[in-house]
């Protein structure tokens, strides 16, 4: 299937004010062309993992040899292909997909794709701070339950999660199996009742030294920040989430319906 985009412009311009505009309309047009080109490699749609020659993905596209150069060198820099001599342009990079439209846990959204373990960094009542006693509806200073913990998929760090409970919520998982339990799963055994719904933020921000330490990630790498309210069927606000993913090892999927 031939994917055209309109066609390049091949009148040659003399003017320096003509050059950087061709040069920008390139730089452009690589963009688009890396972005569908990712989705096609996150999708697994390449045979075997390897990318067409850039000049058949240049004939598909309608665009020249350099614009797919340029493209790949930006795929390149996102680790997601790389260069194999004699092969040619190979997958190199995963990225798993995390469901925005339904409310699970890390280990249940992924479990198709390998074991995801805890490594609990910290678990210790704390007086809470007044943001995170106004939305968990708690009087001023009260005492909640504070976690962190890294995630790891198949031993691959993959985001830091800073969570706070209720007590009454959060006292029964002093002694439960953090390590290989979503929280979920044990808030719902704790409460008596399901989860009902979450209410999320998602956000870009730079890494701190801690977590780019923690996540194995370059300091100031960007991030994915998602901060989850969650709430218990009866509407009742129990778990607080500030979670950092690893941008390069995760991507964010939902369906969503239009509502007028």
């Amino acid at each position: 299937m031939v994917h055209r985009m309109p066609a390049e412009r091949t009148r040659q311009h003399t003017t320096p004010v003509a050059a950087a505009r061709r040069r920008r309309l390139r730089a452009d047009r690589a963009r688009q062309l890396a972005d569908l080109l990712r989705h096609q490699v996150l999708g697994g749609r390449f045979p075997e993992g390897v990318l067409p020659h850039e000049e058949v993905i240049g004939a598909d596209y309608g665009v020249s040899r350099n614009t797919v150069r340029q493209a790949l060198d930006l795929l390149r820099a996102e680790q997601l292909v790389a260069r194999q001599p004699g092969v040619g342009t190979v997958v190199v990079g995963q990225k798993y997909p995390h469901a925005l439209d339904r409310l699970m846990g890390l280990a249940e959204t992924l479990h198709s794709h390998g074991r995801v373990t805890n490594e609990v960094r910290t678990i210790s009542p704390v007086a809470a701070p007044a943001p995170v006693a106004d939305r968990l509806r708690l009087p001023p200073r009260s005492e909640v339950l504070y976690v962190e913990r890294l995630r790891r998929l198949d031993g691959l760090p993959l985001s830091l999660d800073l969570t706070y409970l209720p007590m009454d919520i959060g006292l029964p998982l002093l002694d439960a199996d953090l390590e290989n339990n979503d929280v979920f799963r044990l808030i719902e055994e704790s409460a008596g009742q399901p989860l009902g719904t979450a209410e999320i933020t998602l956000e870009a921000v730079n890494a701190d030294a801690h977590s780019a330490a923690v996540l194995e990630a370059p300091r100031g790498t960007a991030v994915l920040m998602l901060e989850r309210l969650t709430h218990l069927a009866d509407g009742s606000p129990v778990d607080l989430e500030f979670i950092r993913f690893r941008g390069d090892r995760l991507t964010m999927r939902g369906l969503l319906h239009r509502t007028l």
